[in-house]
């Protein structure tokens, strides 16, 4: 029988996290068989999952407060439950400190923890008594520490980002990346004017306004977002403001030969397109067919043509393209994602220090693999959604060292003067979403293969 209790969801959402899951995944799944359910029930379980990952360095701060032995020992189960309570009583004003609790123990005797509802109970009687009288670590004084237990972050994130931007930008971008994402989509220009989409939005009761950079951007700040009108017909693509910028920077044009090397699931494929008014040929390449499936199957909606989509891993060389035959090349490659973390707030408790470097050489050796296959004269992209200095300027420093034919270029050259603000000393495109209006945080250079 489907459970249909929102706390019961959130509960089943986060034990598969747990067991490697991808949150947003596994709760579109969950909702999607229950399509009746009451809008209210389906927004408590999304703040629940959400809310919990995001929150998990402070919950488990203050869950160890109260607990006699080490979190690290306490079931598996149980912790979740005990986050999902600690949540409610410290961040859902709206729920009543006895529902909160009363709902946990329940919760714990519908998953036959019989035999933990009095401890439960207890830790969550113990945080309402003492919540007021925590010993929090102080912002100035132990910023390390407050960044871990009070915004979140893994230790060893915590100190990368104090140590790359210093305590008060290092705990302004932690604060960002606790809140929910905007929600952006790119009106599709093959088939609607971003003007045309605002008004089709707002005739429908969304809340819209244009977004400040991208030129096809709307964000909507109020609506169904599970039914917005004209998805159907292909009128529109979800897809952040900052991953709009980087088809623009491609500076993609009619009747070129265009290499997306790591296209799924095909934002900025189709967003390629719809710039070059289908009259480019796109080669559009990733390592899983599903996702290629996935990205053509979009691309139809979209009314996107001259897409030509095939499976291939770039960590090795593709046979079958030949030597400088593309015109333009976008490397959005895999990454540590850490610019998405409001989106994939489980990245966080996932990635490690050593995945950041095993990820940069990755990047690196997919990066040699496509610069072969760009015409002299041609552009490189490389972006990402992450910042990490390993990822980004390790990278193409690699790059650049191995590859003298290679120009690195200003993107401020080519870009209108508005947009300016986003790219830093070198040209490079760097977004944040504490500077840039809510955008997810990416990072992308260009260059250019001398002729």
């Amino acid at each position: 029988m489907v459970r249909k209790d929102p706390r019961d969801i959130a509960f089943d959402v986060l034990e598969r996290v747990q067991h490697g899951a991808f949150a947003d995944l596994a709760l579109d799944g969950a909702l999607e068989k229950l399509p009746d359910m009451d809008p209210r029930d389906r927004a408590l379980a999304t703040e629940l999952v959400y809310g919990v990952l995001r929150y998990q360095g402070r919950l488990d701060f203050v869950l160890q407060q109260v607990c006699q032995k080490p979190l690290a020992k306490v079931e598996a189960a149980i912790l979740i439950l005990l986050r999902l309570g600690c949540y409610q009583l410290l961040l859902l004003e709206r729920i009543p400190h006895h529902a909160a609790v009363f709902e946990t123990v329940e919760m714990a005797r519908r998953l036959k923890l019989h035999r933990a509802t009095g401890f439960i109970n207890g830790m969550l009687r113990s945080v309402v008594r003492q919540a007021g009288m925590l010993p929090w670590p102080d912002r100035q004084a132990q910023p390390l520490a407050y960044l871990e237990c009070v915004l979140g972050l893994p230790r060893w994130l915590a100190a990368c980002w104090l140590d790359s931007y210093g305590v008060e930008e290092a705990c302004a971008l932690a604060e960002a990346m606790l809140q929910p994402a905007p929600c952006c989509v790119r009106a599709n220009t093959l088939k609607i004017t971003r003007d045309d989409l605002l008004k089709a939005l707002a005739e429908d009761s969304c809340e819209v306004r244009p977004t400040c950079f991208a030129p096809e951007g709307v964000r909507i700040l109020h609506g169904n977002i599970r039914h917005l009108p004209g998805h159907r017909e292909g009128l529109f693509q979800l897809q952040d403001e900052a991953s709009m910028l980087i088809s623009h920077l491609l500076d993609p044009r009619p009747g070129q030969r265009i290499l997306d090397a790591c296209a799924a699931p095909g934002g900025k494929t189709t967003h390629i397109a719809a710039l070059t008014g289908n009259r480019a040929t796109i080669v559009a390449l990733d390592l899983h067919a599903r996702r290629i499936e996935l990205l053509m199957r979009g691309a139809r909606r979209l009314g996107c043509l001259g897409i030509e989509g095939r499976s291939w891993d770039l960590t090795r060389p593709a046979p079958f393209l030949e030597p400088e035959s593309f015109d333009r090349v976008l490397v959005d490659a895999p990454c540590s994602g850490l610019g998405v973390l409001r989106r994939n707030p489980e990245i966080r408790w996932r990635r490690t220090a050593s995945d950041i470097r095993e990820l940069a050489g990755q990047q690196a050796v997919i990066l040699e693999n496509t610069a072969s296959l760009l015409r002299p004269g041609g552009r490189l992209i490389y972006s990402l959604c992450t910042f990490t200095p390993e990822e980004t300027e390790g990278v193409v420093r690699t790059f650049l060292a191995k590859h003298p034919d290679f120009v690195r270029c200003d993107l401020r050259a080519t870009t209108p003067a508005e947009w300016h603000e986003l790219f830093d000393d070198a040209g490079s495109l760097r977004t944040m979403p504490h500077r840039h209006d809510g955008m997810d945080a990416f990072y992308a250079t260009a260059f250019e293969k001398r002729a």
